[in-house]
């Protein structure tokens, strides 16, 4: 309501003296600006700080052909990896998003330690090899495998071992993983910001093994389409498999690419290429302590900052090729 305040006053009662009435309107009072929260992991509103009150929860998970995947879909970010053998396999991590399936889950890889290290909460797996377990003991989360987990998970009797065992992500978040929420990632940009860079229509990441992966630009959907095994990357439940950024980091595999017990390198700094709003960015990542995630830099030395949404991050080794096509 708006408020109208007359003013008077009289000196030793002279009719000459006195103030004429005047009339003010008095502007509404605004209300401060409140941010609408968002998640951590994706950098997309989360109005009821539904992210912000829980951990993140990594989810090793099988990527071959043996078996479809599950609950991909909903991850906040995706790492994949090279294991033995020049094979790829996944480190799907949730925040957000608290799918009842996930999997097929497998098992722990020395690079895994530092892909959870900056995010800690929970990380879930089905075994590992003595160094491998040893590995992963070193990160500060809560670890969950086949016998810790109990009932949150579960092995599917239409499939086979290994690739029959799934997660309940659901069940997951309050098994006390800290932090709560989990630190970001990344840094994004607002909706209508532009992107100043070269266009491009899809890229390639040629990991080994038959394992090289497609992702196309579909300006409809705004999003990167997966490809792999020369057909679309759909999961168990029909989901298209696609994201909104793919960043490309470009690593070295320590004792050799491929080689059982290597580790991909993931402190210090390389080459990274970020794929997002259908462009292409060529810069560097930047990683100085395993505590901190690693920095997504330009040629000029400014923060990449991607779309809001899930963002899958490539760790093909440095004699991998990445090709683009504009």
């Amino acid at each position: 309501m708006v408020a109208c305040v007359v003013v008077t006053a009289a000196c030793g009662g002279s009719h000459k003296n006195r103030v004429a009435p005047t009339s003010t309107r008095t502007a509404p009072v605004a209300k401060p600006h409140l941010a609408i929260p968002v998640a951590p992991l994706t950098g997309l509103a989360d109005p009821r700080k539904v992210a912000r009150s829980r951990p993140a929860v990594t989810v090793k998970v099988n990527n071959t052909d043996a078996a479809k995947q599950y609950g991909i879909d909903q991850a906040d970010d995706v790492y994949e990896e090279v294991v033995e053998g020049g094979i790829t396999r996944l480190a799907a991590i949730f925040n957000s998003h608290a799918p009842n399936k996930v999997g097929p889950v497998r098992s722990v890889r020395k690079t895994d330690q530092s892909i959870v290290w900056p995010i800690g909460g929970i990380f879930a797996y089905s075994g590992g090899a003595a160094y491998a377990l040893a590995s992963i003991n070193t990160a500060p989360v809560k670890q969950l495998d086949e016998t810790r987990a109990g009932s949150m998970m579960y092995r599917d009797p239409t499939g086979y071992p290994p690739f029959n065992l799934f997660a309940h992500v659901d069940q997951m978040f309050g098994v006390g993983g800290t932090p709560i929420p989990p630190p970001p990632l990344f840094v994004y940009r607002s909706a209508r910001a532009q992107i100043r860079a070269p266009k491009a229509a899809a890229f390639v990441v040629g990991f080994a093994a038959g394992y090289g992966v497609t992702w196309t630009w579909d300006p409809k959907s705004r999003l990167w389409l997966r490809w792999k095994f020369g057909a679309a990357d759909v999961d168990g439940e029909g989901a298209r498999l696609a994201a909104k950024n793919v960043v490309v980091m470009f690593v070295n595999y320590l004792g050799g690419v491929g080689v059982e017990g290597s580790e991909a390198q993931l402190v210090g700094s390389g080459t990274a290429w970020v794929f997002t709003g259908g462009k292409m960015i060529k810069g560097r990542w930047v990683r100085p302590v395993k505590e901190k995630p690693a920095e997504l830099l330009d040629g000029h030395g400014h923060m990449i900052r991607l779309t809001p949404g899930q963002t899958w991050i490539e760790l093909p080794d440095v004699s991998y090729q990445v090709s683009v096509l504009r």
